[in-house]
């Protein structure tokens, strides 16, 4: 339940920070002052490149939050229970009470894990949205597509898969 709240809380504040970005001046005004000059600089010489190495920094940040802001070999201990339930469950799929029966136990790993990783969340979400919201600004005054078609969120969203994937395998993270 820890990991709900703290889910909750992070949410709220998130909405307010994106849904107070055009009528607080101050926020707008501070992240285009920090990201502007840095960020800017890159998408202009270059929007892929640029783009790639941001996409890849922002990336590598909250891959290292979860790797070290989470309890990586609690994770794993829960990650291969779940594996035997799954077989288990597999080879009760003609016994509908002891499937039930499996799936409650499954259903208990979502709270643990929950409370789990939402640590690195704190850390990472507002920055994210801050960013995000920045994006918005930039591309909307550059007026670019990705390969002519992909909207800066859809390109970031496929690079920041492939990257996670890959920084993940790197660093072992759960």
């Amino acid at each position: 339940m820890k990991g709900m709240k703290i889910m909750l809380i992070v949410m709220v504040l998130s909405f307010i920070i994106a849904g107070a970005w055009d009528k607080v001046e101050v926020i707008k005004n501070s992240v285009h002052f920090i990201l502007d000059p840095t960020a800017g600089k890159l998408l202009n010489i270059n929007y892929y490149f640029g783009m790639i190495v941001i996409v890849l920094i922002l990336t590598l940040i909250t891959t290292l939050a979860q790797k070290y802001g989470t309890d990586q070999e609690e994770l794993r201990k829960i990650k291969a229970e779940q594996k035997i339930l799954q077989e288990e469950m597999k080879k009760y799929k003609e016994h509908p009470a002891k499937l039930l029966e499996l799936q409650k136990k499954q259903f208990e790993f979502i709270p643990k894990t929950m409370d789990l990783t939402m640590k690195p969340l704190v850390y990472t979400i507002v920055p994210l949205i801050l960013f995000f919201r920045w994006f918005h600004d930039y591309f909307l005054t550059v007026n670019f597509k990705f390969f002519g078609v992909l909207s800066w969120f859809w390109f970031y969203l496929i690079v920041s898969i492939i990257f996670s994937s890959i920084l993940r395998k790197v660093f072992k993270v759960v």
